[in-house]
C-alpha cells in the first residue's frame, strides 16, 4: 500500500506546488490524477520517487519511508519504480535496445552498467519488452529515428525491464494523437492487469481516464478537490468540473480537454 500524508513541495520561488496532499492506494490500483497544467501533478508524481524532494508530509509504500530513505535504500526503492514521461526521455543517440537495457540499470553491477556490458539473460529479457510493446524491429535503430508513439513504447518497454512494483507516467499520452494515446495506455493497462503493478498516472483526456481509471483524484493549486473512480467520471457535475478546472473552464465533451484551459 502506498500511504500519503500532508504531503507538501514549495519551490525555492516561493511556488506552492503541493499543499497538505493525502491520499491511500492499494496494490494494484489504476489511479489517473487530472487537473490543469500547473496544479501540481507532476510535481506529486516525481515526490514519490523523489527526482523532487518533498518539503514537507510522509510518503510509505509498503512499509518504507520514502521521504527518510537515503543510499542504497533510496537506489532500492527507485528500482522498484518505473517511470514513464511525457517527452520520453531517451538517450536519442544510443540504440532502442541499449535504451531498453538502461531499466536494468538499477540492478546491475555499475562498471558493466557504463559500457553496457549485459547477460544474455538481460539481452533476452530486452527483447521480450520490446515484443510486449510491438517493436522488436526497431531494436537496432537508434532512438531518435523513431516516432513519437514508438519512442514512448520504448519508454514503456525500459520500464518493463525494471520489472516494477510500481510505474509512474507523467502525462504519457500529451503529445500523441487519440488512436495512438489508447495504444500506450493499453500497453500500461495490461501491465496493471497482467503483473498486478501498481499505476498513477497524469492525463488530461476525460474519455481516458473513465476507460482506464479505477481511481481518479482531481488536484487544483496543489490541492485534493475531487476523488473519485473511472465511472464517477462519466457522472461527473458541472460543479465538480469546475471545482477542479476553474469557473471559466467550459466542457465540450467528455473526449476533448477542458475549452480554454490550455491543456
Amino acid at each position: 500500500m502506498l500511504e500519503i500524508k500532508n504531503l507538501s513541495k514549495t519551490y525555492g520561488d516561493g511556488t506552492k506546488a503541493l499543499k497538505n496532499v493525502s491520499f491511500n492506494l492499494e496494490d494494484g490500483e489504476f489511479l489517473v490524477i487530472i487537473g490543469l497544467s500547473g496544479s501540481g501533478k507532476s510535481t506529486l508524481l516525481r515526490c514519490i520517487n523523489r527526482l523532487v524532494e518533498p518539503t514537507s508530509g510522509s510518503i510509505t509504500w509498503n512499509g518504507a519511508d520514502i521521504c527518510a530513505a537515503k543510499g542504497a535504500d533510496l537506489r532500492k526503492i527507485r528500482s522498484q519504480i518505473g517511470m514513464v514521461f511525457q517527452h520520453f526521455n531517451l538517450v536519442k543517440r544510443l540504440s532502442v535496445l541499449n535504451n531498453v537495457l538502461s531499466g536494468r540499470l538499477g540492478r546491475v553491477n555499475t562498471w558493466k552498467s557504463l559500457y553496457y556490458k549485459f547477460s544474455k539473460k538481460d539481452y533476452e529479457d530486452a527483447f521480450s519488452a520490446l515484443k510486449k510493446v510491438g517493436i522488436t524491429q526497431q531494436a537496432y535503430k537508434r532512438a531518435d529515428e523513431l516516432s513519437g508513439g514508438q519512442q514512448q513504447r520504448v519508454g514503456i518497454a525500459r520500464a518493463i525491464m525494471q520489472e516494477p512494483l510500481m510505474v509512474l507516467a507523467d502525462e504519457p499520452v500529451a503529445s500523441l494523437d487519440p488512436v495512438l494515446a489508447h495504444t500506450i495506455l493499453g500497453y500500461i493497462e495490461r501491465m496493471n492487469q497482467e503483473q498486478n503493478i501498481t499505476v498513477i498516472c497524469s492525463l488530461h483526456y476525460l474519455d481516458l481516464v473513465q476507460r482506464y481509471a479505477t481511481r481518479v483524484i482531481g488536484l487544483k493549486d496543489g490541492e485534493i478537490v475531487y476523488r473519485g473512480t473511472g465511472e464517477d467520471i462519466r457522472q461527473m457535475t458541472d460543479r465538480e468540473f469546475k471545482e477542479i478546472y476553474g469557473e471559466e473552464a467550459e466542457r465540450v465533451n467528455a473526449g476533448k480537454p477542458v475549452k480554454g484551459a490550455g491543456l
